[in-house]
C-alpha cells in the first residue's frame, strides 16, 4: 500500500472550502475533464453513504464501476474519510480535513492506495488528480467571491 499526502491553501473561509470539498456537484466539476462520473448523487457528503458510480477517465475510456463509502464525516470538525475501490483500484482510503490557515484555510488530504502492480501508476494519477482538484476548487471559490 502506498501513501500520498497533499496540502492546499485557499483564500476563503474554512466553511466555504468545506462546502465545496464535500459537495458532489462540485466534485464532478473539479474532476472534469480528467474524471467523469455517472450516477453521482446530489448534495453533501454524509457519514454512512455508499455510492455506486461509473467513472470514465478523460471522458474517453469506457465507464467502469466504482464504489465510494463515506466511513466518517464530521462537519463541525470539517473532516471526512472515505474508502473507495473499483476501476482497477483495490483500495483507496481518502482522508480530508479543512482547517483555518491565517486569513484563509487549507485542506489536508491523505490517500492510501492499493492497486497491486499498478500502485505506482495510481499514485502518479492521484498526484495529478489532486492538483487538478485544487485548481478547480480555487476557481469555484473565486466564482463564489467568498471573502477570506
Amino acid at each position: 500500500m502506498a501513501h500520498v499526502a497533499f496540502t492546499h491553501r485557499y483564500a476563503a473561509h474554512p466553511d466555504a472550502v468545506w462546502e465545496i470539498a464535500t459537495d458532489y456537484d462540485a466534485l464532478a466539476q473539479v474532476c472534469a475533464p480528467l474524471v467523469r462520473f455517472e450516477g453521482l448523487p446530489v448534495g453533501q457528503v454524509s457519514a454512512g453513504q455508499v455510492i455506486e458510480v461509473r467513472v470514465r477517465l478523460f471522458g474517453l475510456l469506457p465507464p467502469e464501476a466504482y464504489r465510494m463509502e463515506v466511513v466518517a464525516c464530521d462537519p463541525v470538525a470539517r473532516r471526512f474519510r472515505s474508502r473507495e475501490f473499483g476501476a482497477g483500484v483495490r483500495d483507496w482510503v481518502h482522508d480530508l480535513h479543512v482547517l483555518p490557515d491565517g486569513r484563509g484555510s487549507r485542506i489536508e488530504e491523505s490517500v492510501e492506495i492499493e492497486a497491486g502492480w499498478k500502485t505506482p501508476l495510481v499514485v502518479q494519477w492521484a498526484q495529478i488528480l489532486y492538483r487538478h482538484r485544487h485548481r478547480g476548487r480555487t476557481q469555484l471559490l473565486q466564482e463564489e467571491r467568498v471573502p477570506a
